[in-house]
């Protein structure tokens, strides 16, 4: 028997949200458009010059849940918080929104629950400067046996590896969900992350059952173009997915290929484009469509997200899967 369709683990972020021109990155000293990890200091300084703050829960892969819980299916995360007023707050909606969180906010210590500051510009671009806190200190004791062991789908977010006891966390739900018949993968998460852990991630590549990244992280993976960059992939993995920005979206499984078109939109915020993308991607593959359904159903959802500030879905993405003929 499953308990969840899909189990989620990742770091458990709230996100806070605010306007910003590139002149006021450039004042800050903020890089424009990627994620940096940032300090107690540094990130208690970003917070106090937001203007217009807006709070909700996030974390790459929790704002994937979210989209799936959106559509339907069974959901848990494991991730970590602290039992303060945020990790309350993370918590709670998580279990609004229709996701299990299914470990308690943790009480004691000195490190708070984890928060990103970021900074939207006027062309939907996002400035992502990320404090860990105690997300940071997941590991195995997190994973449950029988949430892990009893997820159809397991998917993994590439930042834990940033910690050896986040690798461990990640490795313990991977063994446990495929020794019970799941199918476990990961999202490459950035550029940076793959770069960080290039050698870890080309195992997980071929370990894994499947994995999800953009043009920019499989090339640093393998270290040259994208044209051989997905050749090496899809000779090492079960399925691939490869999103770019403004062309085609790329599913590959074996000698099965398909090339999914994307129609493009003026972002309002581009906060959560590929967590949603992973949302209707993998919501293809729990119902079993075909490869180009998968793709596209990612795509839909990606539109969705981006067409508003925040990272998670307002509309009813079924219905929008319906409207596009795709259910």
């Amino acid at each position: 028997m499953k308990t969840y369709q899909v189990v989620g683990i990742g770091n458990a972020i709230v996100d806070v949200f605010s306007p910003a021109d590139d002149s006021f990155l450039a004042l800050m000293g903020i890089e424009k458009g990627i994620m940096q990890l940032v300090e107690k200091e540094r990130g208690e300084l970003l917070y106090g010059a937001m203007q217009e703050r807006v709070q909700a829960p996030g974390g790459s892969v929790a704002n994937t849940l979210a989209g799936l819980g959106n559509l339907g299916l069974s959901t848990g995360f494991i991730g970590r918080v602290h039992d303060d007023a945020l990790g309350r707050f993370y918590a709670r909606s998580m279990a609004e929104n229709g996701t299990d969180f299914v470990n308690a906010p943790v009480a004691g210590g000195d490190l708070p629950t984890s928060r990103s500051m970021i900074f939207v510009s006027p062309d939907g671009e996002r400035s992502m400067n990320t404090y860990l806190g105690i997300s940071s200190d997941i590991g195995p004791q997190d994973v449950a046996d029988e949430v892990a062991g009893r997820a159809e789908l397991l998917f993994l977010e590439g930042y834990l590896y940033d910690k050896p006891a986040g690798k461990q966390a990640f490795e313990r739900a991977a063994r446990l969900c495929r020794q019970g018949g799941g199918k476990a993968g990961i999202a490459l998460s950035d550029p940076f992350c793959v770069e960080r852990h290039r050698g870890d991630f080309r195992r997980l590549v071929h370990d894994l059952d499947f994995v999800i990244g953009n043009e920019h992280e499989w090339c640093s993976l393998y270290q040259t173009d994208l044209s051989a960059a997905l050749e090496q992939a899809a000779a090492e993995c079960g399925l691939i997915a490869c999103t770019r920005s403004g062309h085609d979206v790329l599913v590959v499984r074996g000698d099965e290929q398909a090339v999914v078109p994307v129609h493009r939109v003026v972002p309002v915020d581009a906060t959560g484009a590929g967590d949603l993308f992973a949302s209707g991607f993998l919501y293809g593959i729990a119902t079993g469509q075909t490869l180009s359904v998968c793709g596209r159903m990612g795509c839909v959802a990606a539109a969705e997200v981006i067409s508003h500030y925040g990272a998670r879905p307002e509309a009813d993405l079924k219905a929008l899967f319906h409207k596009e003929g795709l259910i």
